[in-house]
Order: C-alpha cells, then sequence, then structure tokens
C-alpha cells in the first residue's frame, strides 16, 4: 500500500548545520507521526546536507530534496510541489516544534472544515539568554491576535502569523497560489492574498512552537524584509481593501503626521486613495504649514459616520491608545477606521 501521509512538513534549510539536527528530532518525534518531512536544501556548503542525509537514513518518512541555490521563496514552492499529504505544515531549521504541535493543528482542521490555515501562539526563544526587545514585542502582539476576526484586523499592522507556526490545507496552493518571488516578504504577502480570497485563518490558544531569534535570520537581514518593503507591499492590499469597506472612497484621514508617517501615506496616491488630512496628539505639528498639509488635532475628529480614520503611527503603545481612543467615541474597528502600523 502506497503511504499516504496526514500532513506533509516544508522544512527550507541552508547552512543550518547547528540547529537543524533539533529541529528535524523535533518533527520526527511528534505525537502525529503520520507525516512526511521534505526538507529543501537551498545549496547549502556547510555540514548541512551531511546531516540530512544521515537523518534520512534512518527515517524514511524525510526526504531530502534540493532548490540549488535558488532561494527560500523557490525552496518553498518546490517542498509543495512535493507534498503528498492534504495538509501542509511549514517548519524552520532553527527552530522547535513541541511534541504535540501536528497532531493538535490536525485535528483542529479535520473538525473545522471551514477553516483554511490554523496556527499557535509560539514563545520566544532566544538560546543565548539575551533578549531582542522589539522581536519579543512583536511575538507577545502576533500572540494577542486570537482568532480569525483578529487575524484579519491585524494584518495591515504586521505580519499576523508566525510563519514556521502554521498549517493549512494544501487546496489553498491549488485554488489561491503558493509563495511569490518579489521585493517582500513572501509569508506576509501569503497571508494578504489568502486573506483577501476570503481564507479563514484560525489561532490556537497552545504554545507549540520555539521561535528562535538570531541575528542573522531572513528577517533582520535580507532586504525584502525591510519595514519598507513591507509598507510598498501591504499597502497594494490595504488599498483594494480600503476600495471594498470604506464608505468614503476614496477619502481617508491619517492618524499621525510624523515625518516618516507622512512619507509612507504617500503610497497611497499610487493606489488612488486620496488624504483629506491628518490627525495628530503634538500641539508642535497642528496647522496647515503647507497648501498640501492639513494636520488637526485629535479633539476635532468628528463623530462616527463622517471620515474613515488609518491608524499609521508605530511608536510603541501607539496603536492600542488610538484603538482605545477612537473606540471610546464609538468608532468600529474594520468599519469607521483601520490600523496599518
Amino acid at each position: 500500500m502506497t503511504f499516504q501521509p496526514r500532513v506533509s512538513v516544508v522544512l527550507p534549510v541552508r547552512d543550518a548545520a547547528d540547529t537543524l539536527p533539533q529541529a528535524l528530532d523535533s518533527i520526527l518525534s511528534q505525537d502525529e507521526s503520520n507525516l512526511e518531512l521534505l526538507a529543501v536544501d537551498d545549496g547549502s556548503i556547510d555540514e548541512t546536507p551531511t546531516i540530512l542525509l544521515d537523518y534520512s537514513s534512518r527515517d524514511s518518512r524525510l526526504r531530502v530534496l534540493s532548490s540549488g541555490g535558488g532561494g527560500v521563496v523557490d525552496a518553498l514552492n518546490i517542498g509543495l510541489s512535493e507534498a503528498q499529504a492534504p495538509y501542509v505544515a511549514r517548519m524552520d531549521a532553527d527552530d522547535v516544534s513541541l511534541p504535540q504541535r501536528l497532531k493538535l493543528q490536525c485535528d483542529f482542521l479535520d473538525v473545522n472544515r471551514e477553516v483554511g490555515l490554523v496556527s499557535s501562539k509560539v514563545k520566544y526563544w532566544q538560546p543565548s539568554g539575551e533578549t531582542g526587545l522589539g522581536y519579543a514585542l512583536f511575538v507577545d502582539w502576533i500572540n494577542g491576535l486570537t482568532n480569525h476576526a483578529e487575524i484579519q484586523l491585524g494584518r495591515f499592522v504586521e505580519s499576523p502569523l508566525a510563519h514556521p507556526s502554521v498549517v493549512f490545507r494544501k487546496s489553498l496552493v491549488e485554488a489561491h497560489g503558493g509563495y511569490e518571488n518579489g521585493l517582500f516578504p513572501e509569508d506576509y504577502e501569503l497571508w494578504l492574498r489568502w486573506l483577501e480570497q476570503g481564507v479563514r485563518m484560525e489561532k490556537l490558544s497552545e504554545v507549540l512552537l520555539l521561535w528562535r531569534d538570531s541575528d542573522d535570520r531572513l528577517s533582520r537581514v535580507d532586504p525584502r524584509y525591510s519595514s519598507e518593503a513591507f509598507y510598498k507591499m501591504k499597502m497594494e492590499y490595504l488599498a483594494r481593501w480600503l476600495r471594498q469597506s470604506n464608505r468614503f472612497q476614496p477619502n481617508i484621514m491619517v492618524w499621525g503626521a510624523g515625518r516618516k508617517t507622512r512619507s509612507r501615506s504617500r503610497l497611497f496616491a499610487e493606489h488612488g486613495i486620496e488624504i483629506s488630512g491628518f490627525f495628530d496628539v503634538d500641539p508642535r505639528k497642528i496647522g496647515s504649514p503647507r497648501e498640501d498639509l492639513v494636520v488637526l488635532p485629535i479633539e476635532e475628529i468628528p463623530e462616527p459616520g463622517k471620515v474613515f480614520i488609518v491608524g499609521m503611527v508605530a511608536s510603541r503603545g501607539a496603536r492600542e491608545r488610538i484603538s482605545s481612543y477612537l473606540s471610546d467615541r464609538g468608532y468600529r474597528h474594520g468599519v469607521d477606521f483601520i490600523l496599518a502600523a
């Protein structure tokens, strides 16, 4: 009888000899044993190929593939094309999946047929003991998005899911496409595209992944993951969402009048979105210093139903303050305002 795995785990890897064994062990010792592990070597020049060969000789569930050094997106799509299971799980070579991860996520998809993707909470993991505050705060924010509604509303702030924590139906790839190459983070673009197409995404309340932070992770060193790359790409999806959801289209008001916010807000014009003015809490920014720049105090925000506001302030705690202030005034998140920083 042909082996039919319940879940295919796609693991792209390049020069990860130091962390790869722990990642492989964490998958091959899962409570859910009916799996295949597709390790796609992306042109490694360290001991990674030797490690993969050794593991595959001892466990036939591990299949070693090669992307010829074409990059992580090519490696991911090769893994997707070779996946034999109805469910696809993501895994990275420097993280650790807890033993119950795959069984809980696959069981959830079995029961909840309307859900296309399920993630989990993750634990910030820095084996050296040092704490990267920015990344730790990002993990706290991701873990705070606990269901589909919160993931939907939070998707224009940042990538709402930890990539190596997800399991999704392979049929989504057939219906909506896989990973795209471009000057943007491939996982974030995928989530935005699938959410735009109506894919339901949920998150389990358990911590099922130890998500390692390191100085050489792609999100730190690859220009595709820069803040400007994030903004340029997500603005395309935000603009399309506004055309469908903003009753005052193409006009919006922007909360935040700082130099960086104004610079990023110029991207709206490329998509036919017009900024009628800005709101800000800093009295030094209030007024009309230029003909094309109108900055009003937040006390002049009208009652709900008069404007649509996009929150663009990225400073720590700003999102919470903006959301709280507008909600107290009767504004509804996703109806009267959206957060995008």
